[in-house]
């Protein structure tokens, strides 16, 4: 088994055969095949289908080497009738490509259930291993319509450590972070929420669970260590642990990820944004979150085939980087050396260490951004 470590820089620090993007979703610029960009005049059933196709490659593909981004331009997808029912397996990120989260408007749910691994996928169901997964940059207005009694009572998102929801805005019903509709244990064991604004919060069999800067209609279920900071609406803190709540109420230092959207004249761009001080609430509230706008021209947009040469010539010549979904093999460096350097993957890109290199090399320069990378360590010390 591979020796996989993820890399998650939270802002504290600062599938078999998925679906290719087709002319049907969209131009996808110089993304790659591994990048389906959605528009809102696609038809809800040709989105739900490649989403579809992508999570029954995705769900048990806990080992493989697929990674994938479904990014949504600005608009609404789904109506009250028939709406978009997104499930996450591994390696994806679902992303709205809009300057705030509310201009992206899913009428659904983006989920994820329990793996049910005994008795031919009917017993032993948990989610302790629902790793490496992403949902950022969108609004979920939850719609359950056409799912059973169960399903139909939250949005699921039963998850554990390598996964981020990030710059989320849900409304309409409930969030539930564990998968009540199965079979037993139901085991989960953490994850992390940003920059959000979420409904009422189960967090049911969580382990632990760290939210920041988010505002929270209520949470209810703490298990053994639930941490706060800078929330609106987090519980009280408590003695440990009945139940297990710790709760800043600010945040002293934070960053929150660099994010792509669209502006409005449809041209790419990638919003860094700026670090935060004893902070509360999400960083979007007031308008677009406070930072600098970084032009994708500004860019390297590398490819798992490009090798490591070209990509830091590219940094040498003074170009960002955007790493698109896929796996590295990294036999030497990348180096970054420049300040104020952006490295912003997506839908998980994986750099692999290979001949026991050292995947990436950050020079003791200001400003470096590092974000939606995972480090493989490979099979050589």
């Amino acid at each position: 088994m591979r020796a996989l470590l993820p890399l998650v820089l939270s802002a504290a620090m600062v599938v078999a055969v998925a679906p290719a993007a087709t002319a049907d979703a969209g131009p996808t610029r110089d993304f790659g095949a591994n990048v389906t960009v959605f528009d809102p005049t696609m038809p809800t059933e040709k989105i739900q289908a490649t989403l579809d196709a992508a999570n029954t490659a995705q769900v048990d593909n806990e080992m493989g080497t697929q990674r994938y981004a479904f990014l949504f331009k600005p608009g609404t997808y789904g109506t009250q009738d028939h709406p978009l029912q997104v499930k996450v397996g591994y390696y994806t990120e679902i992303a709205g490509l809009g300057a705030a989260p509310t201009d992206v408007v899913i009428n659904g749910k983006v989920e994820v259930y329990n793996r049910c691994l005994g008795d031919n996928g009917t017993s032993n169901c948990l989610a302790l291993v629902n790793f490496w997964r992403t949902i950022s940059n969108i609004t979920v207005n939850i719609n359950a319509a056409g799912q059973d009694g169960c399903r139909s009572t939250a949005n699921f998102w039963a998850v554990s450590q390598a996964v981020s929801m990030r710059r989320v805005n849900i409304t309409g019903g409930t969030l539930s972070l564990m998968d009540y509709c199965t079979a037993g244990p139901q085991y989960a064991s953490g994850g992390f929420i940003a920059d959000s604004k979420l409904p009422a919060t189960v967090n049911g069999s969580q382990q632990q669970w760290i939210t920041r800067n988010s505002e929270i209609g209520s949470w209810s279920n703490g298990v053994w260590n639930q941490v706060f900071a800078g929330d609106i609406g987090a519980p009280t803190e408590t003695g440990f642990p009945n139940p297990p709540y710790t709760t800043l109420d600010t945040t002293p230092v934070s960053r929150e990820k660099p994010y792509l959207f669209v502006d409005a004249h449809g041209k790419y761009n990638v919003r860094v944004p700026s670090a935060r001080t004893n902070s509360k609430g999400v960083s979007w509230a007031n308008g677009m979150t406070p930072g600098r706008t970084v032009p994708l021209s500004d860019f390297f947009v590398a490819r798992p085939t490009d090798p490591v040469w070209l990509i830091n010539t590219q940094l040498a010549l003074g170009k960002n980087l955007l790493l698109t979904p896929g796996v590295y093999d990294i036999g030497s460096s990348i180096r970054v050396w420049r300040p104020d350097t952006v490295v912003l993957g997506l839908g998980h890109a994986t750099l692999t260490s290979s001949h026991g290199s050292i995947p990436l090399d950050v020079a003791n320069v200001p400003g470096v951004i590092v974000a939606g990378v995972s480090l493989d360590a490979g099979p050589k010390s």
